[in-house]
């Protein structure tokens, strides 16, 4: 024990966390960021300041608790040793918990806890990446989602979707619900049961964005009052669920910025502030094309006094180049079966043809060029339009 109360007397640091009571909500979020973390010693029956009072009750009876705790606590089991000290008649608890790495990090009541310096956190999105990396975790459109299940696909929508391909799904005999959505690659099987791949939840879920690993898969629509975002935030929206909805939902709050009014001898014409064609290839582009396994980050659309961007997580799919793009050059698609469903449902026209269209669309508008940075270090690609001619 005269290690233990030397490190007790030490006090709380990255690796070490006190714990007054038998608070399980608590000590499990403790566990679930030493575990996600390089592992760590939760000691219970000691106050912040280090003072031991230990806990009360039969300690067999806490034992089990915890163990159930250790079960049953997070996302998946933990491995860790439980050993007590009696202190007067109470006893002080040790959980040794070991990093633990698996298909993804562990959750706590549904939330990833990381260990930063003496607190447990949730991480912010660069250190969520980061931690999905150490996890060796990458997600693909044929991935299954492990947070969601079959009842979260919409299934009028995917029979919707079936129609308008031409498919009977209603003359008998049809094929099984379940089997059809396997089939068709929007359900796969982990761990023993169904559950809906990416592009499944991306393109027939009834709320994408719930589900803990796609929670951050959607464009995020933000309008500054001057020329860089330290400027005056005026307008912000989120445009979430089905791909198609999160188009349309960007779309329409594009329109809701403003038109021009331009008086001729007769009539008066109308003119939006942005070329939505231009705006919708880039961001049926960002959606298509996006990297999702960089999970802590969302496709920005950003209105600024002068221009308009569009960033996607991400390179170019698949060693394309900027040059390539710019002359409409074969496509290359990262996500082929969310660009097949986005070119069914005429959301985009046909591949490869994006940077034309938007180039077009530009010089019709104001007589300007598109442009296109391609940062591969950080991984991101910003597609820009100038609201004005230089």
């Amino acid at each position: 024990m005269v290690g233990n109360k030397a490190r007790i007397q030490h006090g709380e640091d990255g690796s070490t966390e006190f714990k007054q009571t038998l608070e399980l909500r608590q000590v499990g979020r403790a566990i679930c960021g030493f575990a996600n973390a390089q592992g760590g010693v939760v000691i219970l029956g000691v106050d912040d300041a280090g003072g031991i009072a230990g806990i009360a009750g039969d300690p067999q009876s806490v034992e089990e608790r915890l163990t159930s705790l250790l079960q049953n606590g997070c996302s998946a089991p933990v491995r860790a040793s439980i050993s007590r000290h009696p202190c007067c008649d109470k006893h002080v608890f040790w959980l040794e918990v070991p990093p633990q790495r698996g298909f993804e990090p562990l959750r706590q009541n549904g939330r990833v806890w990381v260990r930063r310096e003496r607190s447990t956190v949730e991480p912010l999105p660069t250190e969520l990446q980061e931690l999905y990396n150490a996890f060796g975790y990458v997600l693909t459109e044929e991935q299954t989602i492990s947070g969601a299940d079959v009842s979260d696909i919409d299934l009028p929508a995917f029979q919707s979707y079936l129609t308008r391909q031409g498919f009977d799904v209603v003359t008998e005999p049809q094929p099984a619900v379940e089997d059809d959505l396997r089939n068709r690659g929007v359900l796969a099987e982990f761990d023993g049961s169904l559950h809906p791949t990416l592009y499944g939840l991306l393109a027939f879920g009834k709320h994408p964005e719930l589900a803990p690993q796609t929670g951050n898969f959607w464009i995020e629509c933000v309008a500054y009052a001057g020329s860089d975002q330290a400027a005056e935030v005026i307008l912000v929206s989120e445009a979430k669920g089905r791909l198609g909805e999160q188009l349309d939902r960007a779309l329409g709050w594009a329109r809701g910025l403003g038109r021009f009014e331009e008086h001729g001898d007769v009539q008066r014409k109308d003119t939006l502030l942005l070329p939505l064609a231009a705006i919708r290839e880039a961001l049926v582009n960002a959606v298509v094309h996006r990297d999702y396994a960089i999970t802590g980050s969302k496709i920005l659309f950003e209105v600024f006094f002068d221009r308009v961007q569009v960033t996607s997580p991400g390179a170019l799919p698949n060693h394309m180049t900027v040059a390539a793009v710019r002359t409409g050059g074969r496509t290359r698609t990262r996500n082929e079966q969310m660009a097949n469903y986005m070119l069914d449902r005429h959301y985009m026209e046909r591949r490869g043809r994006g940077w034309l269209v938007m180039r077009r669309a530009m010089q019709e508008f104001n007589g300007t060029e598109p442009e296109i940075e391609h940062d591969e270090e950080s991984r991101f690609v910003t597609v820009s339009f100038k609201l004005t001619p230089a």
